[in-house]
């Protein structure tokens, strides 16, 4: 049942308002509690259930023996519970421990990159005054329309002639400029921000950098995190990046190594499915923990109102 909490006194018809003649008042406001019924909770079960399903697919293909795959004979639900898979999964002829590590590397790069450069740019956007800011800006927004199959090749032939191909530099150097919509949310958020901060500060003879880096910067990092977890969910699973720019098996991330583990069959014998389902399984679980870990930074990240960073 609903709960009824009236935003203001009800006024009586026709009551004689200071300075004027009788009016009828207005109907108060009405602000309506949600509360959740049996018929709420059945409904999220039931959605829960239907967008659950893959996930549970791919833990029982993972925990199926070699034999189910084989026959391809899989279930939704696990009937079989071969943990050993997980380890197995690392004694194939592929570096899956490099791979790992390969992952970790070019996602923290990454996620250094944007928080480092997304803070300043933004900052600057929101606080520094200079001629044609507000143009500079919508051009910046306008570049999220430019599909990244269009850049795709003058990229390769930029990082070519830079003799960056077969490293991870290609993949991490450009997250230090910055994307656009990450510089649109930290500009929202500072822009939110009292200026009479920064003119207190001025005051005690801080520079725009000393601002940022005193004032703005542990105000930020409710936004700075939350962009921090959106570029490291990107650059973990990431796989057309490091199938463009990586040749070397001993490079690679987890996301293309999981893709060679299809190749490691037996000449007219389907894939490892379980095999390649574990390494999607570990590709998969850091990025849940990232998110239960920082979820709270993503709540606290109101954008419409910058109150996060002044709490």
């Amino acid at each position: 049942m609903a709960t009824l909490v009236s935003a203001a006194a009800p006024q009586q018809e026709g009551e004689q308002r200071p300075g004027g003649e009788g009016r009828t008042s207005e109907a108060p406001r009405v602000l309506r509690v949600f509360r959740a019924t049996p018929f709420t909770y059945a409904t999220l079960i039931i959605v829960s259930a239907i967008l659950s399903t893959p996930l549970v697919f791919v833990v029982s293909i993972a925990l199926a023996s070699d034999h189910t795959v084989a026959a391809n004979s899989f279930t939704i639900f696990p009937s079989e519970f071969h943990w050993e898979n997980f380890t197995r999964v690392f004694g194939t002829d592929l570096p899956m421990g490099r791979f790992l590590l390969n992952s970790l590397i070019i996602s923290v790069g990454s996620v250094i990159g944007q928080m480092v450069s997304s803070g300043l740019v933004g900052y600057a956007f929101a606080r520094l005054r200079a001629p044609g800011k507000n143009a500079l800006f919508l051009i910046v927004i306008a570049t999220m329309m430019i599909p990244a199959q269009i850049t795709m090749i003058p990229q390769f032939i930029l990082f070519k002639d830079l003799g960056w191909v077969n490293t991870y530099l290609p993949l991490i150097v450009p997250n230090f400029f910055s994307n656009a919509f990450n510089v649109f949310l930290v500009r929202q958020f500072v822009s939110r921000l009292p200026n009479q901060l920064d003119e207190a500060a001025m005051v005690d003879g801080l520079g725009f950098f000393g601002i940022y880096r005193r004032i703005m910067l542990p105000m930020l990092w409710p936004v700075l995190i939350a962009i921090g977890i959106f570029t490291l969910t990107y650059n973990w699973g990431d796989f057309m990046g490091p199938l463009i720019y990586l040749n070397d098996e001993s490079k690679m991330p987890l996301a293309l190594g999981v893709q060679y583990i299809t190749t490691t069959g037996v000449a007219g014998q389907p894939p490892p499915w379980n095999l390649v389902m574990v390494g999607s399984i570990l590709l998969t679980l850091p990025m849940i923990a990232v998110y239960y870990l920082g979820q709270r930074y993503l709540y606290e990240m109101d954008i419409s109102g910058g109150s996060a960073g002044v709490k």
